[in-house]
């Protein structure tokens, strides 16, 4: 049996996950970071996965929930509390965390039959750690706060890497009280916390960065893309151009992906797409602003898409040009 989010057979790389877990657990100190920090953890997929695994190492209380049963039991293996809904999973958590695919996903997690708004206890903090539509995510605060807790939108940026290595960049938008109070929970997460504002800023500022990855990946891939037809070697290429004012993050590590073919999926295709369009969304709906780049590669994603390549990494947008 194969796992949806990658193509490695589930058993593998839940396999995987318990060698990795168990060797950082060795020689761990019982006073950690988090110790008596009560954290309930719902969505397990890629980047859910290794981040409840970190804040596990640094001491919390964990329980965790997440729809895909083997998961599940990997983290009961592990010794880690699972619960079948996100109502049991919250029902004892000061913090809880949520890292779903989607606005949808979030929804339902929070607000469906035996969500966290069931089971949650006055003055818990929500934080949701996924990429949402700022419209629902000022609705989702509200309901919260009217069932007594707390919300923060905290969006990550990093990719797998950084969720295995807590170096995530996290962007927060939270009242400040509450901001400090999870600070800590951040810094077992992410090497970059940043405390961007209200409510929604948290949001914001990641559709900024998507906005940024997206049209960046389109340039390397569009530039590579020329580059091979010509007859370049594209490997001394992106180290040509690595230093310079061309270089980024996106062309060191996906123009490598590019370079390998290596598209087993840090950030997804459809995810990447989803995001450009909650910010296109965002901005036209409710700003008034026209986004003519961030739409045209939206659509370059449709494309991918469209080949049947969604579950791909982002970087494979370069196949759109091969196609061509």
């Amino acid at each position: 049996m194969f796992c949806r989010t990658c193509a490695r057979p589930a058993q593998v790389w839940l396999r995987i996950d318990v060698t990795v877990f168990a060797h950082r657990q060795k020689g761990t100190a019982v006073m950690t970071a988090l110790s008596g920090e009560k954290i309930a953890f719902i969505g397990l997929g890629l980047m859910g996965r290794p981040m409840a695994l970190n804040l596990e190492k640094a001491g919390a209380h964990l329980t965790v929930n997440t729809r895909n049963p083997e998961t599940l039991n990997a983290f009961e293996d592990l010794g880690i509390a699972t619960a079948g809904t996100p109502a049991d999973a919250v029902s004892d958590a000061d913090i809880v965390i949520i890292c779903v695919a989607n606005t949808p996903a979030l929804e339902n997690v929070l607000l469906g039959e035996d969500g966290v708004i069931d089971g949650m206890e006055e003055g818990t903090i929500v934080i949701d750690m996924g990429t949402t539509a700022v419209d629902a995510t000022r609705r989702f605060a509200d309901a919260v706060e009217d069932a007594g807790g707390k919300w923060i939108d905290a969006p990550v940026s990093g990719g797998t890497h950084g969720a295995e290595n807590g170096t995530l960049s996290i962007m927060v938008g939270a009242d400040p009280e509450d901001f400090e109070r999870a600070h800590r929970v951040f810094e077992v997460l992410g090497a970059r916390v940043t405390h961007v504002g209200d409510v929604t800023s948290g949001q914001i500022a990641k559709a900024a960065n998507q906005m940024i990855v997206g049209i960046t990946i389109g340039a390397v891939a569009e530039a590579f893309s020329m580059a091979d037809e010509a007859g370049v070697d594209l490997g001394k290429l992106r180290s040509a151009l690595t230093g310079g004012f061309a270089d980024s993050a996106i062309l060191q590590k996906h123009g490598e992906r590019m370079i390998e073919r290596n598209f087993e999926p840090g950030g997804k295709v459809v995810t990447q797409r989803k995001d450009l369009y909650q910010a296109l969304d965002f901005s036209e709906g409710e700003l008034g602003l026209e986004l003519p780049i961030t739409r045209l590669v939206m659509e370059l994603y449709d494309e991918v898409i469209a080949m049947g390549d969604g579950d791909l990494d982002h970087s494979a947008l370069i196949k759109v040009y091969e196609e061509d």
